[in-house]
């Protein structure tokens, strides 16, 4: 019996190192190339794959194809399974690979049909000229081929990676849209619905669009609201009082970005210097991919293109970055992109009929399910009642040139001007785009596909339907508002409001972001007459709270001389104002908690009418401008504004501070302890982490680290969400620049590049734009006929 167990247990051993080293074989099998020789097809003449420690890769080839072909081919081996949740997400062909779980998010995906769209558009997305692209599918698909094993993801889902195609490249640019912009326009739908059924006043502070914090490139900032009077309005009325409890409308993540810019007048030696961090929902790898392409072209300055960046894995482009002579970057615009049109029971003439489409949603595991989509001349219909009426929506990316890969010629850029006419041809969800050049000139403009509205049919907006008489409008980018060569030699932006008067009445609010950031950053500008890369550093990594600091002092108006013991733990624990989102910090917290509980009760009351008479049909709307009400409120404190039950503005305050106190006492004893970095700890994974248990999860983890930074400040953090990258460059002083990234190079935890250069990001280190010492050199070679 003994030795029948010894043996038992010999056969156990064994079969677990089998077992172990087999699973090692298969992880291993799919790291990319990293040295030495290998055969290309369609290669025209060798060419270099170059890395840093970083994994930072350098191209080195004979022609822009030759480029394009060898980036394909790292993306493949370094990202393939990103790239293929790209271009599924913007297709709603996610539950393919997931199953029934992901069966919801395709729905709200497919029904914009975006890849039956692009199929029958893809001339109008490739460009002048298509041979880049070419060369770029052939070489994601023989870096995905060349692989010894496929991409680990797919073994842990047992699934198979599906070859890569042209249209792939523009899907990866509609998923864009998708996360910079809300595929289903809802707060447009939303405060529309609100509109109908609320009191003018009501909907005047719901839909107010701005605040003291606005800090606009045209224009004054539209102040705080003006609270009507108890004639106009009075949330204390038995036809709107009702329950003000918790809505939970905590503030939303910012799908946008910082970018500013100062010209030579500002500089030293007369240098333009850059400055962008594109806030995303973060992971690991890195949603952006560092390269530099380096290749001999005729329509470049010198017949050399030299390029440095981010580029996008799916796409053959470096995005954001600098060439030498000119550096780009963006932030999201915010401007109006799309439009709901009510289609009656009966549609008319004027929307030519219905169209029904059969969309086939494909599940793992499950038979495919069946999407119907209803279809007008301005887009499908979202929204459908009972008797065939509802809401169709026309948004820019469903149509033709959304995607347009003439942007990729930014490359090419020598100077300001070249870049501005570039911009006219670039299919891009609409960005504020800025620019500096080597001559020391900086510019902004909108870029990117924009609505092509007729004078008398301007942007719906919360407010009107589209008037009867529209037609679907196209979409366009070249005409666009621009401010070149600022008189200030200052420029600045961050997802809110920009423009002014006429050309904001054109443009449209597709729901700009609360100006703080903004004024922060413009008021660091306007703080010095001198500035290098490091001070432009110094405002990127600024988490100073200026916006919060009143509501600190709101705050101990509370909690100092109450004799309820809640607030007082809580003025014990506030005391001490750090005036910084740091990680260690108690007060800032506690302060942003409190202003949290104060929003949620205020909102609730603002909302409640609206959601008592529309019951089902209520939609949240994001309220993103609710500080330019909300602060008036909780200053002025009109009784008749008061959200019911409670009984005075001191009531409702104090219980905001309580219910505050009662949270963070539920996650320990010590409110001492209840610092930021507690709270805004790094969550930073690869997307099937969650595939994994709970053990094991960390593994495909970045750090657990307690970050620094908020949403209303320059430093932008958050657990999965911020800067998913930062770069400070003057064109042609790209040796001087600075460049962060979070969660690595690698999509593989195996590689020596996952998660490299993660801690500098954190840190707010330092690091080179430029790649640094190379470390590993692949050898292209054209396959021999």
């Amino acid at each position: 019996m003994r030795r029948w167990l010894t043996r038992l247990l010999w056969v156990s051993l064994v079969f677990g190192v089998v077992l172990i080293a087999t699973l090692w074989w298969l992880l291993r099998g799919s790291l990319a190339h990293l040295d030495g020789p290998l055969p290309v097809d369609g290669l025209q003449a060798p060419a270099t794959v170059s890395r840093d420690a970083r994994g930072v890769v350098t191209i080195d080839a004979a022609s822009q194809a030759d480029a394009m072909r060898a980036l394909g081919l790292v993306h493949a081996q370094e990202r393939y399974f990103e790239m293929d949740l790209m271009r599924r997400s913007a297709a709603g062909e996610l539950a393919e690979l997931f199953g029934p779980a992901a069966v919801p998010v395709d729905q709200r995906m497919r029904v914009h049909r975006l890849r039956a769209r692009t199929h029958a558009n893809l001339a109008a997305a490739v460009g002048t000229d298509p041979l880049p692209l070419q060369a770029y599918v052939a070489g994601v698909n023989q870096g995905l081929t060349d692989l010894r094993v496929r991409p680990w993801p797919y073994l842990l889902l047992r699934q198979r990676p599906t070859p890569w195609l042209a249209e792939d490249s523009v899907l990866t640019g509609l998923a864009m849209y998708a996360d910079l912009q809300d595929p289903s326009n809802q707060t447009e739908l939303a405060m529309a619905r609100i509109r109908a059924v609320v009191p003018p006043a009501l909907y005047a502070l719901l839909s107010h669009d701005g605040s003291e914090w606005d800090a606009p490139l045209f224009g004054a900032p539209r102040g705080n609201a003006v609270l009507p009077g108890p004639d106009a309005l009075d949330l204390r009325a038995p036809a709107t009082a009702r329950s003000a409890s918790a809505a939970g409308h905590a503030d939303p993540d910012v799908h946008g970005s910082n970018n500013f810019a100062v010209a030579g007048a500002l500089t030293a030696d007369g240098r333009a210097i850059l400055a962008d961090d594109m806030h995303l929902g973060l992971r690991a790898p890195a949603l952006w991919f560092r390269v530099r392409l380096r290749y001999p072209d005729a329509q470049a300055p010198g017949g050399t293109v030299d390029v440095s960046g981010f580029s996008l894995p799916g796409l053959p482009a470096i995005v954001v970055g600098s060439n030498g002579h000119v550096a780009w970057g963006f932030t999201n615009s915010y401007i109006d992109n799309a439009d709901y049109v009510h289609v009656p029971a009966h549609a008319p003439g004027t929307l030519d009929g219905i169209t029904t489409h059969t969309e086939r949603i494909r599940v793992a595991g499950q038979p495919d399910t069946m999407l119907r989509v209803r279809e007008t001349a301005w887009g499908p219909i979202l929204h459908e009642r009972p008797d065939g009426s509802g809401e169709a929506l026309r948004w820019t990316a469903q149509l033709p040139g959304a995607v347009r890969l003439d942007f990729a010629d930014m490359a090419r850029a020598a100077t300001l001007d070249d870049a501005l006419q570039i911009a006219d041809r670039a299919g891009i969800p609409t960005q504020n785009l800025l620019l500096a050049d080597r001559q020391g000139r900086i510019a902004w403009r909108l870029i990117g596909a924009r609505p092509d509205r007729s004078a008398d049919c301007p942007p719906a907006g919360a407010a009107t339907p589209v008037a009867a008489h529209c037609a679907p409008w196209p979409i366009r980018s070249d005409a666009s508002p621009a401010l070149i060569d600022p008189a200030n030699h200052r420029l600045w932006t961050a997802n809110g409001r920009v423009l002014d008067g006429s050309v904001l009445a054109v443009a449209g609010n597709g729901g700009y972001d609360l100006g703080a950031r903004g004024r922060q950053i413009r008021d660091g500008l306007l703080a010095k007459e001198r500035f290098d890369e490091r001070d432009l550093l110094a405002i990127q990594l600024d988490d100073r709270a200026v916006f919060l600091q009143r509501w600190w002092t709101l705050l101990r108006q509370v909690v100092e001389h109450s004799d309820d013991p809640a607030l007082q733990r809580l003025e014990r624990a506030s005391r001490h104002w750090d005036g910084r989102a740091a990680a260690d910090s108690v007060s800032y917290r506690i302060t942003r908690g409190f202003r949290g509980m104060v929003l949620d009760s205020v909102s609730a009351g603002l909302l409640a009418p609206a959601k008592q008479r529309l019951g089902d049909a209520y939609l949240e709307p994001r309220l993103a401008q609710i500080e330019g009400v909300l602060w008036p409120l909780v200053n002025e404190r009109p009784a008749h504004l008061l959200p019911p039950p409670y009984a005075s503005w001191d009531a409702l305050l104090a219980d905001a501070a309580r219910r505050l106190e009662a949270d963070l006492a539920a996650q320990g004893p010590t409110l001492a302890e209840r610092s930021w970095g507690e709270r805004n700890t790094a969550a930073i994974c690869h997307p099937v982490s969650r595939a994994l248990p709970a053990f094991a999860r960390s593994w495909l983890c970045m750090p657990a680290d307690r970050l620094p930074g908020d949403r209303d400040m320059p430093r932008v953090q958050g657990p999965a969400f911020g800067a998913s990258q930062r770069m400070v460059v003057s064109p042609g002083h790209e040796a001087d620049g600075i460049i962060h990234m979070p969660g690595g190079q690698s999509g593989h935890p195996l590689s020596p590049f996952w998660g490299a250069g993660h801690q500098d990001w954190v840190n707010g280190t330092p690091t080179p734009f430029l790649p640094g010492a190379t470390v590993h050199t692949l050898r292209l070679v054209p396959t021999r006929e």
